[in-house]
């Protein structure tokens, strides 16, 4: 398979690292940057291009691999070129049709995962979903899909838009949240590392029994007097936090009156 990537920054190296190790022949590398595609092309043995209209055609496979703002204008570009090529993009929150309405073989190859510069990916273990517009181009994307991970599923736009919100909750909002701790214990002396094992221990009792019953703290029990030290602290050293502290904490609450009433 002769693939080619639009995109050089972190989905686009990592997956592009990967195709290679794979024995994958990679083609072009197409990104606005010029010393970003050079930089990648170089290390997958590709062309680097700035200019999308100058790729070649004779490939099997095209992966737009950019924010989620530019994959429309890419796939205006690549309309011009009337691609007889699968063309897929690799976002969580972008509907198939953004492209398929354009682009004869369109598809959606989306890996669930934090992508770091520099960080290894055990791709075996990535949850990768796929979507095309046509039933052989599923066939085919699922097929090379399972040459990278041992989890591949098929879900439409609507479930994949509802699982990148999901991520961003679970991922996204939880790292802030340690951010934030950070930022509080660090104000005050305290090593943040104290809270390792508990920010491990809450993760993983996450994934085996469902969250709402694996919650804990002063806003799931009413405890109005910490709630109120809590919020007193924070007023005080860390004032633009109090409103987030106090949403949450009501959030927590009536989840709670919700699920104690089924």
């Amino acid at each position: 398979m002769r693939i080619s990537v639009v995109g050089a920054g972190r989905v686009a190296t990592h997956l592009a690292l990967v195709l290679k190790a794979q024995g994958y022949l990679l083609v072009d590398i197409c990104s606005r940057q010029q010393s970003h595609a050079e930089q990648l092309a170089q290390v997958v043995g590709a062309r680097a291009l700035t200019d999308i209209h100058q790729l070649n055609t004779h490939i099997d496979l095209l992966m737009i691999a950019v924010t989620d703002q530019a994959i429309e204008s890419v796939t205006l570009e690549l309309e011009h070129i009337q691609p007889d090529f699968l063309v897929v993009h690799t976002s969580g929150s972008t509907d198939l049709k953004v492209i398929s309405e354009r682009i004869k073989y369109a598809g959606v190859f989306y890996p669930l995962q934090t992508f770091s510069l520099g960080a290894k990916i055990d791709w075996s273990s990535v949850p990768i979903f796929i979507e095309a517009n046509t039933v052989e181009h599923v066939d085919v994307l699922k097929a090379f899909a399972q040459q990278l991970s041992h989890h591949v599923y098929e879900y439409s736009s609507a479930q994949r838009l509802s699982l990148h919100l999901a991520a961003v909750f679970a991922c996204n909002f939880s790292n802030y949240c340690y951010d934030v701790a950070q930022q509080i214990v660090q104000a005050q002396g305290v090593d943040f590392k104290l809270l390792s094992l508990l920010i491990l221990a809450t993760a993983q009792k996450a994934t085996q029994i469902d969250p709402v019953m694996a919650q804990t703290g002063p806003a799931m029990r009413q405890d109005a007097v910490i709630l109120q030290q809590h919020l007193a602290f924070l007023q005080q050293h860390m004032p633009s936090q109090a409103k987030m502290y106090q949403l949450l904490s009501e959030q927590i609450q009536h989840r709670h009156i919700l699920s104690d009433k089924k």
